[in-house]
């Protein structure tokens, strides 16, 4: 799969969004908007992978655009597995939502994939502690 072209590579969010072109760059707007409607505090934004990421107790997630869709990627590699029924209509991978490039995921389930990746994260912290 190939990546949206970019000439350089981004180091910050804006600056990925900045040359993703249209109808990505609306649709991804709208994944970054859902998303940080429910992150908690302590969580932040980055780019890593050359993608735009967020960090919360570690990586949390990540999204992109391509040419022909967009993804949304779960950094554990668990979060999607209890997930299966909400996302049948979606191409998934163990770790990776993939959508159309002009319909962003619901922003309802995009909070929910949200939600269970910082419990997931705050589940490992905590045992970690022990």
């Amino acid at each position: 799969m190939k990546k949206v072209a970019k000439s350089a590579v981004p180091k910050t969010v804006e600056e990925y969004l900045a040359g993703v072109p249209e109808p990505q760059h609306s649709t991804l707007k709208k994944v970054r908007a859902a998303i940080q409607s429910v992150l908690p505090e302590g969580a932040t934004e980055c780019i890593s992978y050359h993608i735009p990421c967020v960090k919360y107790n570690g990586m949390l997630l990540g999204y992109a655009a391509f040419r022909d869709h967009c993804s949304l990627f779960g950094m554990s590699g668990t979060l999607l597995g209890p997930m299966k029924e909400d996302l049948k209509k979606y191409s998934t991978s163990k770790g990776t939502i993939r959508f159309a490039v002009d319909k962003p995921l619901p922003a309802t389930l995009i909070k929910k994939l949200v939600k269970a990746a910082i419990a997931e994260k705050d589940a490992r912290a905590k045992a970690k502690k022990k």
